[in-house]
């Protein structure tokens, strides 16, 4: 039997999203229903309600949640109710191709609810990301429930089911910042500021954080950047070289999503150093790099999709290390609000004023 529950839904292009009663069903085979405690207002909700996704209207918006495991369908032998769980979009199918290789974390087949939910007229919703979680409950496959110490503020650890997972795993992961290394980190956002923190985790001597804004910069501070570059005022490419003997930095991580600034952060290596993009552009954006410089300076080029996570093995360690006082996830929380303020924090989020506003129901 359905429930009735409240959710923030995008019903097209563009338009203001709104708050609508919407039916969740009882989980079926490998599902799961969750009781939302927090999400986290991020940009790829935006991109969804602004068509940037696909066309697949209405969504039912929010992705970045933690909750309590409500009940379970047939099949589920490792989830109960009563669990305490950050929501994750990537549920590794253990059986494609990437999964047999011993490759998780590049899971070509994630899994999702099969079940649809829908609105009250019987509408079927597209959840974001399959998660859907601007909303009193949701319905998932149980393997985008990972199990976390449930002494942990659901408000700062259900950030690791998106954006603070993404930069944390760009330098950690992606990027394989290790002891000693040097790391340039263009725009501190929230993306870029989980980054830095990511680079100071793994043991990072110089960490330089890149952007326009005065304020983003103070924060990268505050999550462990040794140095700042105001790149409206300053080439930042000369500028890390000068931070680091002359060289560069071993691992630049392109936090915007922009192809000028892109170009700016491969220039920033050092021999043989590492580009990662984390940054999300728009599908028109390109990008034009002389292939002598590709050729002469090495290194890597490489995306970071969800910062190359394994959910199962990484939540519950980065959440051990914020509950031991490690990693500052409290900090990426810049306000709490409620379910029908998430429009107005659409707005803050585009001018920068936040680094995450966080809905708790």
């Amino acid at each position: 039997m359905a429930t009735e529950v409240r959710g923030v839904v995008a019903r097209k292009t563009g338009a203001p999203v709104t708050v609508e009663a919407i039916l969740v069903p009882d989980p079926g085979p490998g599902e799961a229903v969750v009781a939302v405690q927090a999400c986290g207002v991020c940009h790829t909700d935006l991109h969804y309600r602004e068509g940037g996704i696909n066309d697949e209207f209405p969504f039912l918006l929010g992705h970045e949640a933690a909750g309590v495991v409500e009940s379970v369908g047939t099949g589920v032998a490792d989830l109960a109710p009563g669990d305490f769980v950050v929501l994750n979009w990537r549920a590794v199918c253990g059986e494609c191709r990437s999964c047999r290789r011993g490759r998780p974390w590049y899971c070509f087949s994630t899994h999702n609810a099969t079940q649809k939910m829908t609105l009250a007229d019987g509408t079927p919703l597209s959840p974001a990301l399959g998660i859907g979680a601007f909303a009193d409950k949701t319905l998932v496959a149980a393997g985008q429930c990972t199990k976390v110490n449930p002494a942990a503020r659901p408000e700062a650890v259900g950030l690791l089911g998106c954006g603070v997972m993404a930069g944390l795993g760009a330098a950690m992961f992606t990027g394989q910042v290790g002891l000693g290394d040097s790391v340039a980190v263009f725009g501190c956002g929230g993306v870029g500021c989980a980054a830095v923190a990511g680079s100071r985790l793994a043991g990072a001597a110089t960490i330089v954080a890149v952007d326009l804004d005065p304020k983003k910069l103070e924060l990268a501070t505050s999550f462990g950047a040794t140095h700042t570059v105001d790149a409206g005022a300053t080439d930042p490419v000369e500028a890390i070289r000068s931070l680091t003997g002359g060289n560069g930095a071993d691992v630049c991580i392109e936090a915007v999503g922009h192809p000028a600034v892109m170009e700016q952060a491969f220039m920033a290596r050092d021999l043989a150093g590492t580009l990662v993009q984390v940054g999300v552009p728009t599908p028109d954006m390109r990008i034009d790099l002389p292939m002598i410089e590709f050729f002469g300076r090495g290194g890597a080029l490489k995306p970071s999709w969800y910062g190359d996570c394994l959910p199962s093995r990484d939540f519950p360690m980065l959440v051990d290390l914020y509950l031991d006082g490690r990693l500052d996830l409290d900090r990426f929380v810049s306000e709490t609000i409620a379910l029908d303020e998430v429009e107005g924090a659409f707005s803050r989020m585009q001018r920068g004023e936040v680094l995450r506003s966080v809905v708790v129901l």
